[in-house]
């Protein structure tokens, strides 16, 4: 019923102002539960396109009628393939990114931009991807990784650093994991194979795995009637035909 409604109001909305009043609801409804992440998705799909629309219907002051706009108009950030987006951040939700009482928390789609975020702090300390690099390749819009972030860092468990500098374009925000539980989360996870000893075990190379002891077939046999052992020629004897009497 939201849905149908938020979408009838975006179809009917003719200025910026009324485009960002919904944008807002369609936000705070998608956190208080209202909508799923595909509808949310869609929604945002659908503002991007008519905003795109209202602002090409504006002329700006001081350019004549009819003469083209001196900056290209910005395309909406749809995704190539709707059903390859949503099967990866299906795959990232389901792949256990924290533990299941933090994960509780969070949607589909926020778990799948969480688990972006984690793979890039286990890996490098922190993660500075754009938000763009982050909702690509967890499959969702820039918007829904935005609010996936600030969702986790109002409850306590990562930081964002801005990094702003005047004059020029601001550099991607720090984001650090804070949660002790989710960092042994993440350290239990992706934790090496280790022998009693405590140490990594190297690669298999095909020897010695197990707990038998293989030994290699006997390659004593030369030829025909004839076999070698310990240096030493044995030969057998000739089998003996039988005729009928």
């Amino acid at each position: 019923m939201f849905h149908a409604t938020m979408r009838g109001a975006i179809e009917d909305a003719r200025t910026l102002a009324q485009m960002d009043a919904l944008s807002r609801q369609v936000w705070q409804a998608h956190g208080a539960g209202a909508v799923d992440d595909d509808e949310a998705q869609h929604l945002a799909e659908q503002l991007h396109a008519r905003r795109g629309a209202i602002r090409d219907g504006i002329v700006p002051v001081g350019i004549p009628a009819r003469r083209p706009s001196l900056f290209p108009t910005r395309r909406a950030p749809v995704s190539p393939d709707r059903l390859a987006s949503r099967d990866r951040r299906r795959h990232l939700a389901a792949s256990g990114p924290m533990p299941p009482a933090l994960a509780a928390r969070f949607t589909t789609g926020q778990l799948a931009v969480l688990r972006i975020v984690g793979d890039e702090v286990a890996a490098k300390g922190v993660c500075g991807l754009c938000i763009d690099a982050i909702a690509a390749r967890a499959g969702v819009c820039r918007r829904l990784a935005q609010a996936a972030i600030r969702l986790a860092a109002s409850d306590g468990l990562l930081t964002i650093e801005e990094r702003r500098h005047q004059g020029r374009k601001n550099s991607p925000n720090l984001i650090r994991v804070i949660s002790r539980e989710w960092q042994a989360w993440m350290r239990r996870t992706r934790r090496k194979p280790t022998d009693r000893q405590g140490q990594s075990q190297p690669a298999s190379s095909g020897r010695g795995v197990g707990c038998r002891t293989i030994h290699p077939t006997d390659t004593g046999v030369l030829s025909s009637g004839k076999t070698e052992a310990s240096g030493t020629v044995v030969e057998l004897p000739a089998r003996q035909s039988r005729t009928r009497p």
